[in-house]
């Protein structure tokens, strides 16, 4: 009589799934890229991306923040979570964390993640060398291209690669999705404070959240695979 491991071939199905569901992230995360880079290029984006600036200004005065103070200064703090400076050193504790546990293939990922993620960035800043919006409008020191916004993309890969580790090794589905929402949540408020600050068009943080959640979803595919692979028993021998 055969018998059928369900628990097995539950959790297989909800691999594949997770599997889909990252690869459908890449698909829609570089398609949704390559268009605002080629609107960005064209120039089309830009009446677009002055009007929502100006909207979060005083009106006649390009330096004056809208809304009360404080949110000025939330705005601040949360921007700063999206620095190479804090994201380095969540990701040295994380993968501090995670040797302790002896979980190198997580902690590998983490890293490789953020470090491919901080190349592509720079590399595509080079490439477009797109001007920030003028100085008049800017609440906060910023430095080097506009596109894309490095905070944003940065963000992405980092809060959502630690958001998909943590969801794996939660056992429970509320906990998962808490994670990954967390994650999600924290890099779209990162986005959103560079274009409140003034230092990003809001194409800028578009587009460094799609490149940014398309890199971090196609480290995570490459992991899998290469996980699924080394737990596959070898071919019996004829």
């Amino acid at each position: 009589m055969i018998r059928i491991d369900f628990r097995r071939l539950v959790s297989a199905a909800r691999g594949e799934l997770g599997a889909t569901l990252a690869l459908l992230v890449v698909a829609v995360g570089g398609w949704g890229f390559l268009s605002i880079a080629d609107e960005v290029a064209e120039g089309e984006t830009r009446a677009l991306d002055l009007s929502i600036l100006r909207a979060l200004r005083v009106d006649g005065l390009p330096h004056d923040l809208v809304g009360p103070k404080w949110l000025h200064i939330a705005a601040t703090d949360v921007t700063a979570l999206g620095s190479v400076t804090v994201l380095g050193l969540l990701i040295l504790l994380a993968f501090a964390l995670l040797a302790s546990l002896r979980r190198w293939a997580e902690g590998l990922l983490l890293v490789a993640g953020a470090g491919g993620g901080l190349i592509i960035s720079q590399t595509l800043k080079r490439v477009f060398e797109r001007e920030r919006p003028d100085l008049a409008y800017r609440a906060v020191e910023a430095v080097n291209a506009s596109f894309p916004s490095g905070h944003a993309m940065l963000s992405a890969v980092v809060f959502l690669t630690l958001g998909v580790l943590a969801a794996r090794f939660a056992d429970k589905r509320r906990v998962k999705a808490l994670a990954i929402g967390a994650a999600v949540l924290v890099s779209l408020l990162v986005g959103a404070s560079r274009v409140y600050l003034g230092v990003h068009w809001a194409s800028d943080v578009l587009a460094g959240w799609c490149v940014g959640a398309a890199w971090a979803m196609a480290c995570w595919l490459a992991a899998f695979f290469v996980q699924r692979g080394l737990k596959r028993p070898p071919a019996l021998k004829s």
